[in-house]
């Protein structure tokens, strides 16, 4: 079967909202979610009862501490008496929740939609790791009594080995990351700081250090999505979605290379082909790749096919991947300055291609002229891919 990407009903972004990212928000998932869905509206020009259907994405239930999330955050997301879904496939289910946006209208199912997405992962104890115990085959892989943090640096680890990168050069991730995040009013991170203060950070699972990583976050996330005839009657400036792409590759990551994110190229390549996108690294602007960890950003530009495999880390010491480079990665700060509520994450980074191209991105403002960017995520166990291109 082939997917049918040759939708003509175009769709268009011309709204967004977010709440500040931080650790331990008073607000309540609820009122969380409907603080970045009123910001959204707002922009947009609408109002909540002007909205025909909602999407709903939140990473696991058990984040919250409450079992059937979407219904419990229907309310706050401004989805009773409205048709709502929930899309979830962890880490890519902020961009998911777009893309899942994106289909309501395209599809001529409703022409105004609000896209919702919603983290709080404070109250978890321990600690938030504690969530992933029951993600592991239980036969497998459950007996080992695994974490995410040991498979990520299997994942690093083989990436370093595979193209002979040293850990200074995924540090730049971080340096560069945490840096744009200052100009960022929404952040939880940002911070001036050096590659000797990532190598120098506690070692957590080697060569995993802390500020490798990106840090506990809660927040919320909306955009308004809309068909082509609204948003020309609301706005002069809409953004348009051109493309997207999702993939979800098998759960044996033991058998796969790790040095290489097959999924996102996979989903990368349908969001090209509906673009009509041939050269991406010509051809993409300004990209928001999805960093919980700083290597992931250099494994994930090379999936989306903006760097050779083994290379982005050398096009990152040349400044191709700056602000003011040829093309700015996570100009917002990514989750490593941002903060990183799982779902909401996704759709930050949606959010900030968003204001790239409209122009209004205030200090994050990339240098040079932007008409074509990019969003993606990723989850679960290295398998999820998702990738949405936006154009002006």
């Amino acid at each position: 079967m082939k997917v049918n990407i040759h939708l003509n009903k175009r769709v268009a972004i011309i709204g967004a909202g977010m709440t500040l990212f931080r650790r331990r928000l008073l607000e309540t998932p609820q009122e969380i979610a409907w603080e970045a869905s009123n910001k959204a509206l707002e922009e947009a020009g609408l109002e909540l009862k002007d909205i025909d259907c909602v999407v709903i994405g939140s990473a696991p239930d058990a984040f919250d501490g409450v079992h059937l999330k979407g219904e419990y955050l229907a309310h706050g997301s401004g989805g009773i008496k409205k048709p709502v879904s929930r899309v979830f496939v962890g880490g890519a289910t902020g961009v998911m929740t777009a893309i899942a946006g994106w289909y309501h209208v395209a599809s001529g199912l409703c022409q105004k939609v609000l896209a919702v997405a919603e983290e709080k992962m404070s109250p978890d104890r321990p600690h938030p790791q504690a969530v992933f115990r029951y993600i592991w085959d239980p036969i497998l892989e459950k007996p080992l009594n695994p974490n995410l943090i040991w498979i990520f640096a299997m994942e690093m680890h083989r990436y370093m080995a595979k193209y002979g990168i040293k850990k200074e050069e995924i540090a730049l991730v971080s340096v560069k990351n945490k840096r744009n995040a200052i100009n960022n009013p929404y952040a939880q991170l940002g911070a001036n700081i050096t590659v000797e203060d990532v190598l120098n950070s506690e070692v957590l699972v080697w060569p995993v250090q802390l500020l490798d990583v990106s840090p506990v976050s809660d927040g919320g996330a909306a955009i308004v999505m809309t068909s082509e005839d609204v948003a020309r009657r609301y706005t002069d400036t809409p953004i348009w979605v051109e493309g997207v792409g999702w993939t979800l590759d098998n759960t044996e990551w033991p058998g796969r290379d790790l040095a290489y994110p097959r999924y996102v190229e996979f989903a990368a390549r349908m969001a090209y082909k509906m673009a009509g996108i041939e050269r991406p690294d010509k051809e993409i602007d300004v990209v928001e790749p999805y960093d919980p960890f700083d290597y992931k950003e250099l494994h994930h530009l090379e999936g989306l096919l903006l760097a050779k495999k083994g290379e982005a880390p050398k096009l990152l010491k040349e400044g191709v991947f700056d602000i003011d480079g040829d093309i700015p990665s996570s100009p917002s700060g990514g989750l490593l300055g941002v903060g990183n509520p799982i779902a909401a994450a996704g759709l930050m980074k949606v959010i900030s291609i968003y204001w790239q191209l409209k122009g209004t991105a205030g200090k994050m403002q990339v240098k040079r002229p932007v008409h074509t960017g990019l969003a993606q995520a990723w989850g679960d166990l290295m398998q999820a891919g998702t990738v949405i291109v936006l154009r002006n």
